[in-house]
């Protein structure tokens, strides 16, 4: 493919605004639609973006035949359904992570992306974050084997609002989406699928409905092990905070910026093109649409992560 990539963008939130000032930088694409829950703040951010068509409802988008591609930046709950509603519609589809909340769901997008042979892939966005890029380059070159991944997945939220300070429509999860992002990379850096998992979880929030602090433990095929611990109840630094201790050094990542163990800065600049690690995501699913292959963190290939959520989520729900 060497015309531009025509795109629709399902959730017009935090994470979609992201996604909009990382494509902002990518040749070659355009943003040309744009799906929100209310019309109005949808067109106004349309307008911001120069992107002509506004809905409240995935369909229109999809219903748009110069749309080849959609980015789902949705609530967690829609995202199956949505991911298989772009490829029945003949649309490749990046979903933002989590591909599913349950294994079934996240299954049967798979099942369908081999059918159709589209490009599907899952925002599992700590691939492609120049720290974590840095230390996956060492371990491919034989430099480096992680020996223990820690990692620690903070944040305060005891009421419902998203990244922006604003009220959600939905209710975020510890294990699907947070942990998920772990699960996966740990598989991902050691190169070695996860052999091992135990979890256990604090109270249940009387009105949210789900745990605020939760810890995971792991092993991978190959001995090394990671310790998670995940809260939203943590009233200092928010974030997901990686700590690699391996066989010759120890490094910390902070999203796009890495240390060693002693808090001395590593420089990622010349890792990627871009040290935004959401431009970058977006960069390889449009690579893949138009080199006709697979991309990195395609729906295939984090399943295995979900299989492990699945497992989880069952040794909770008996506990």
């Amino acid at each position: 493919m060497t015309k531009t990539i025509k795109v629709a963008l399902a959730g017009a939130g935090a994470f979609g605004i992201k996604h909009l000032d990382g494509i902002k930088n990518i040749d070659g694409v355009e943003v040309v639609s744009l799906v929100g829950r209310r019309l109005e703040p949808t067109r106004e951010i349309a307008a911001k973006y120069g992107i002509a068509h506004a809905a409240t409802d995935l369909a229109d988008s999809l219903a748009l035949k110069e749309v080849d591609a959609v980015i789902l930046c949705t609530p967690t709950q829609m995202h199956a359904a949505q991911s298989i509603a772009c490829l029945k519609a003949g649309k490749h589809v990046q979903v933002e992570i989590p591909l599913a909340d349950s294994l079934v769901d996240a299954q049967a997008v798979v099942d369908l992306q081999k059918k159709s042979g589209l490009v599907a892939m899952c925002g599992h966005t700590r691939r492609f974050n120049p720290s974590h890029q840095w230390v996956h380059k060492k371990i491919v070159a034989g430099e480096f084997n992680i020996q223990q991944m820690d990692v620690q997945t903070f944040f305060f939220r005891r009421s419902n609002m998203n990244a922006l300070g604003q009220p959600r429509s939905w209710t975020d999860h510890l294990l699907w989406h947070h942990a998920a992002h772990t699960v996966d990379l740990f598989a991902y850096q050691t190169r070695s699928p996860v052999v091992k998992a135990n979890a256990v979880q604090g109270p249940i929030h009387p009105t949210l409905g789900i745990a605020m602090d939760m810890s995971i433990q792991l092993k991978a095929a190959n001995g090394a092990i990671c310790t998670l611990s995940l809260s939203f109840n943590n009233d200092g630094p928010l974030g997901t905070f990686f700590r690699y201790i391996g066989d010759t050094g120890t490094y910390i990542a902070r999203y796009d910026d890495l240390f060693n163990g002693k808090e001395e800065k590593i420089d990622v600049s010349r890792v990627d093109v871009s040290m935004n690690g959401i431009e970058l995501q977006d960069r390889e699913f449009f690579a893949a649409i138009r080199e006709g292959r697979e991309p990195n963190s395609s729906v295939a290939q984090v399943l295995p992560c979900y299989q492990v959520l699945h497992d989880l989520e069952q040794q909770l729900n008996a506990a």
